[in-house]
């Protein structure tokens, strides 16, 4: 059976999702983090108010037991840590600690510089229809 265009798009978005992440880890190895860490520290950055760890799990897209786990590593670390929330005593909310922001900052300037190099000769037109359709793929999604 023949490959359509949409089945060439899916499987190109994939290769290019996993190679961009594996070049991303392959370049931030000399900080000592996971690909997992680094995601999760980076999400946690991008918060204006310390997460729950349900809200932290929902924007990096795991598990709560597997995000507990990564955040157990980063706490002995001493890249984050636990809050109680005082309206829910289940809840837990998650902190950076200044320790965190010279890493974080590094692994910005990383991921920038690669983001620079991975769009050389892509046009500024190009991009926004992309991410058009992208943005119309996700809106599916989220009906389904």
């Amino acid at each position: 059976m023949p490959l359509t265009d949409q089945h060439r798009f899916g499987m190109q978005l994939a290769q290019m999702s996993r190679g961009w992440r594996a070049e991303l880890d392959r370049r931030l190895a000399g900080l000592g983090l996971s690909q997992a860490r680094w995601l999760v520290l980076l999400h946690l950055a991008r918060f204006t108010e310390a997460p729950t760890q349900r809200e932290l799990a929902q924007s990096v897209g795991v598990e709560g037991p597997t995000l507990a786990r990564l955040l157990d590593s980063l706490e002995g670390q001493g890249l984050v840590q636990r809050q109680a929330v005082l309206e829910d005593r289940r809840a837990k909310r998650i902190l950076l600690c200044d320790t965190a922001r010279p890493l974080i900052e590094q692994i910005e300037t990383i991921a920038t510089a690669l983001r620079h190099e991975l769009f050389v000769g892509v046009d500024e037109e190009d991009l926004r229809v992309c991410m058009r359709v992208h943005g119309h793929i996700l809106a599916n999604l989220e009906k389904s």
